[in-house]
């Protein structure tokens, strides 16, 4: 592991941080009167606000570095150093950005885009709710507001903040989007703005929530869908074969036992499943767009346990055994202790489909340590680079998403382990201990600590 050099004016007044931050907390504050107590709880808080505002102002430094310089994307870095999510690592670089001085291309500095807030989150405060409640005020107001009125209700939102909770500022907060919008109107961009979809962690029974806030557009081309293919009868999994097409029969309609929202579902699984594998759609990454799912021999000729698609997606065995009676499906299969290389040599740069379907299976994901990127999402790397006489052999190729790949172009070096793990070499001053990625494979813990003994 590397060692990492403090500068001893930077080391001291950490370590006074930390004394004093150890010396508050060895203080009886049970024989002070309540009054005293919430005073020293309103200050500590104050103190808690400023060393927030301290650290956006790393933070704003580290994203106007060069990726390659601080060992990958910021957010992901700084997660990583933290032990914070990516969305949580995110969330902070955004407030940094919107709290920060911006640059102009020429170099002229422009306040922040956020002044009034800015102002007294620099001096400690706010609390982190109070600013949500600021960005979302800003972030819902119509495109077309002047630019006048939103910079006073922010300063006004920013000044009710210094005496209100957050739960009293986004009631204020609201009684100004209805002074400034009254009518209620919002354009075809505002509403673009605003659309997107999103899953949410997929649950321990295999089943996901997800978000979609839907255009107009698109809301009246599923309705038109639903009412078709969500209809009794239609698209049921549940009949030995279900219709997908034409009218199903009176039985199949009357006997339906599904609700409403289950209908709905299961017409949305016909769509997309009806388009899987069409030629008229391309490729991605060198294959059909279709679903890549890989096992190993031992679960699917037991009917147990559960695959991995190339997006993570956990599946059990039925629905690997159902899904294989429509085309166009990849089927990885492995030994659980062996795994067959296929070789290339240099005959072509890019990885084969079939390494690539190998790939997804022994890879899963992004090899580069802690990164959840999964294998859709990746591009193939030359451990060995290609340019330098490397070949496109299956265990000299491993996977990485875009910004990760980057890094091999910054003496970052990939190797594959003899129990066919990729380690990431990295520079020394970025080398913190974790070369491999288990982020995919979670069962690695389970069989790391069972090698491991008591």
């Amino acid at each position: 592991m590397g060692s990492i050099t403090v500068p001893a004016d930077v080391a001291a007044k950490l370590d006074g941080l930390d004394m004093a931050v150890a010396a508050i907390g060895e203080l009886n504050f049970d024989r002070l009167n309540a009054p005293v107590r919430l005073h020293v709880l309103e200050q500590l808080e104050t103190v808690r606000r400023r060393q927030i505002v301290v650290a956006h102002d790393v933070i704003a430094g580290l994203a106007a570095e060069d990726p390659a310089d601080i060992g990958g994307p910021a957010h992901k870095v700084i997660a990583d150093w933290l032990r914070i999510s990516y969305a949580e690592a995110r969330r902070r670089l955004r407030d940094v950005k919107q709290l920060s001085p911006r640059l102009t291309l020429t170099g002229q500095q422009l306040p922040p885009e956020l002044p009034g807030t800015a102002q007294v989150w620099k001096d400690g405060m706010l609390d982190g709710q109070h600013l949500a409640v600021i960005q979302t005020f800003i972030r819902e107001l119509p495109e077309a507001t002047p630019v006048d009125a939103v910079e006073h209700a922010e300063r006004f939102l920013a000044r009710q903040a210094l005496k209100l909770r957050p739960d009293q500022l986004e009631k204020v907060a609201h009684r100004c989007a209805l002074l400034i919008n009254p009518d209620g109107k919002f354009s075809d961009a505002d509403r673009a703005r605003k659309r997107g979809f999103h899953w949410c962690g997929q649950q321990t029974d295999g089943m996901s929530v997800g978000k979609l806030i839907a255009s107009p557009e698109l809301r009246a081309n599923l309705d038109a869908w639903m009412a078709r293919f969500a209809a009794p009868g239609m698209c049921n999994p549940n009949d030995q074969a279900p219709c997908v097409d034409g009218e199903p029969s009176m039985d199949a309609a009357r006997t339906d036992s599904r609700t409403p929202g289950q209908r709905q579902h299961d017409a949305l699984n016909a769509l997309v499943r009806g388009q899987l594998g069409d030629p008229k759609l391309g490729v991605h990454n060198g294959l059909p767009v279709t679903v890549i799912v890989s096992t190993t021999l031992q679960e699917l000729t037991s009917g147990t346990g559960r695959a991995v698609t190339g997006g993570g997606t956990l599946l059990p065995m039925r629905d690997v055994i159902r899904m294989a009676s429509h085309a166009y499906h990849y089927l990885a299969v492995f030994d659980d202790h062996q795994r067959r290389p296929l070789y290339l040599g240099r005959s072509r740069r890019v990885a084969s489909p079939d390494q690539r379907v190998v790939l997804y299976a022994t890879d899963r994901g992004c090899t580069h340590p802690g990164c959840d990127v999964p294998g859709y999402w990746c591009e193939v790397h030359h451990m060995d680079e290609w340019a330098t006489g490397g070949l496109t052999d299956i265990n000299k190729l491993t996977l990485t998403c875009i910004p990760e790949h980057k890094l091999a172009e910054k003496r970052w070096r990939a190797r594959r382990l003899p129990n066919g793990r990729t380690e990431w070499v990295p520079p020394p001053r970025f080398d913190r201990g974790a070369r491999t990625n288990d982020y995919h494979h979670p069962e690695r813990l389970f069989d790391d600590e069972e090698r491991a003994g008591p």
